[in-house]
């Protein structure tokens, strides 16, 4: 099974990496400096036991690909370009095409079942960063992460469980979850504390302005009646298994936001994240004040280009308590 990584960022290049590094046959699918960069030297990647350089194919269209049904399609750009890198595969790939979502938030697949019959949900917990056109790091070794897959939003099949195989052989921990939408649920409320790493900085994370964003998911998704792993079941999957260390001497940065922002990218994936909170919560009733500051000042400082940490956690708060 041929697996084509679309997007060789953070997640997508150290999943492509490993799994090439195992013997697998993959392919990139990138753009801009990054596709230039792979397509002229391989990827490199970065991890606290080794640094190696990989000639992993790559084209930045996926028109340039013959793509057939029997190819797996791991997708990992960020949320806000979902829409259009599946238009684009649309075009050239038939919609018996396995899609596999290894991406925050829950709106991916939703988009990806209105072109393709079988959509697969990734829960990644990789603490994978990409800062550099052509180069990728993770912080554990030799387990690189954890990345639960299943059926979307419920179930499993044969097409599935290969995956699952072959990530485990490839320096990953990958159950199959008959209920992964529950699992992305649970991540997308961790990944509330992404917005708050944008605006005011990786080690606001831990902070008053998380637990008051989580709170706010929590009440939102009790009114939706929407089921979510909670914070011990998640710690108890979690376990022991990563081995965390630095690379070159440093220790890993901020989350995939506060990356996108450091690579002064212009766009975050907050509204799919964040602004997911806010949206169910005005469909149910249940005020997110927090979240929606939160989102628009992500969004803001996103778009005119500032670096992470442009605000303390008590601007915030402040700009809360005037509302």
């Amino acid at each position: 099974m041929r697996v084509i990584v679309f997007g060789a960022g953070a997640v997508g290049g150290v999943i492509g990496a490993k799994l090439f590094q195992h013997g697998h046959d993959v392919t990139f699918i990138a753009r801009g400096d990054n596709y230039a960069a792979i397509a002229a030297r391989g990827i490199r990647l970065e991890t606290p036991a080794e640094i190696v350089t990989l000639p992993i194919p790559a084209v930045d269209d996926p028109a340039k690909l013959l793509i057939g049904a029997s190819d797996l399609v791991i997708l990992t750009v960020k949320s806000q370009d979902s829409m259009q890198a599946l238009h684009h595969l649309a075009l050239v790939a038939p919609s018996t095409t396995a899609i596999v979502c290894g991406q925050n938030g829950v709106e991916n697949e939703r988009v990806a079942l209105r072109w393709f019959r079988d959509v697969y949900g990734m829960c990644v917990m990789l603490p994978a960063t990409h800062l550099e056109p052509g180069v990728v790091q993770v912080n554990s070794s030799p387990m690189s992460g954890l990345l639960d897959v299943g059926r979307w939003p419920t179930g499993s099949d044969a097409r599935i469980n290969e995956l699952a195989s072959m990530l485990s052989a490839s320096s990953f921990d990958s159950l199959v979850r008959e209920d992964i939408a529950r699992w992305k649920w649970g991540k997308l409320l961790m990944n509330l504390g992404n917005a708050v790493e944008a605006v005011c900085g990786y080690t606001a994370r831990s902070g008053v302005l998380s637990q008051l964003a989580t709170h706010e998911g929590e009440a939102v998704l009790r009114a939706a009646n929407i089921d979510y792993v909670r914070h011990d079941e998640d710690s108890q999957r979690r376990g022991q298994l990563l081995n965390y260390g630095p690379i070159g001497g440093a220790e890993r940065g901020g989350g995939s936001t506060w990356q996108s922002m450091s690579r002064a990218t212009g766009t975050v994936e907050t509204d799919f994240l964040t602004g997911e909170i806010v949206m169910q919560g005005r469909l149910f009733g249940v005020a997110t004040p927090v979240n929606e500051l939160l989102q628009t000042l992500a969004n803001q400082l996103a778009a005119e280009r500032r670096a992470p940490g442009a605000l303390t956690q008590d601007e915030v708060l402040a700009m809360l308590d005037a509302r």
